[in-house]
């Protein structure tokens, strides 16, 4: 039941996403041109696990708290 809601979701957001194509192409445009330089969290995070997401949010925890005591 909780993978249909989630496939509902994604749809959702998909049908959004295209709506907003649509109704400005010049942005779509220019948010691809970026896209393309920068990458896109929203994909990153979305193609990795919520487990892999909270490891790399653990290790940038720990390098901060390791930079502070050190420097």
């Amino acid at each position: 039941m909780n993978e249909k809601n989630q496939n509902k979701a994604e749809e959702e957001r998909e049908n959004l996403r295209q709506e907003e194509l649509k109704k400005n192409p010049l942005g779509n445009l220019n948010d691809g041109l970026k896209r393309g330089q920068t990458g896109n969290l929203v994909d990153l995070v979305g193609n990795i696990g919520w487990k892999t997401t909270l490891f790399i949010i653990i290790i940038i925890i720990i390098t901060f708290i390791v930079m502070s005591i050190f420097s």
